[in-house]
């Protein structure tokens, strides 16, 4: 797995400032994941890093691409929260301190409130450490994308790393009285 092409072998500051958009967000999280899957690349020079890890740079890292200027107005897009869920399945190690568990969890909702047409603060707001989930996420499933929570639910079916704080807020938000009861079993089976 490489980075796509017209980005590889440019430093990854680099790439951060060329942000120019959602897509090139994404691509920049791809290069990420890369680092993470190898040990190698862009985000792991001039540092000991081991492959399958995933350390407070690589947060850092994901944070920056996720919050740049040029994004931090428009709601966490479905490439951008897949290459997040990608990053997340290649990291068997963790020495973050949950950073990125707490950046993924904000970053996934805040793709499922706006693709519902919910209200969201900007990235900057939504996804600092220093803002709780509760104080912006959903808290009822008014409203909310079924599409999009199956979607999110299937990401986390089977996998063998889960993140509370995202399975608590889409269990939260559903809701039993949201869906026919024959859709349930679908949504909750999310590797608990």
């Amino acid at each position: 797995m490489s980075a796509p092409a017209g980005m590889p072998s440019e430093p990854i500051a680099a790439v951060t400032s060329k942000i120019s958009c959602r897509k090139t967000a994404a691509q920049a999280l791809t290069i990420v994941r890369d680092g993470v899957i190898t040990g190698e690349g862009p985000t792991t020079k001039g540092r000991i890093h081991f492959s399958r890890a995933l350390d407070a740079d690589d947060a850092a890292w994901c944070a920056r691409i996720l919050t740049a200027s040029a994004v931090e107005h428009q709601p966490v897009s479905r490439a951008e929260a897949e290459a997040l869920f990608e990053i997340n399945d290649a990291a068997a190690e963790r020495s973050d301190d949950g950073l990125f568990d707490d950046l993924f969890a904000k970053a996934i909702v805040h793709h499922a409130a706006s693709a519902s047409g919910l209200p969201v603060p900007s990235r900057a707001i939504a996804l600092s450490p220093d803002t709780a989930i509760e104080s912006w996420a959903p808290t009822k499933a008014v409203g909310v994308n079924i599409e999009v929570l199956e979607w999110i639910a299937g990401q986390m079916r089977g996998k063998r790393r889960s993140n509370r704080t995202l399975m608590t807020l889409v269990a939260t938000i559903v809701g039993a009285a949201t869906l026919p009861l024959a859709q349930l079993p679908n949504v909750f089976d999310i590797g608990m």
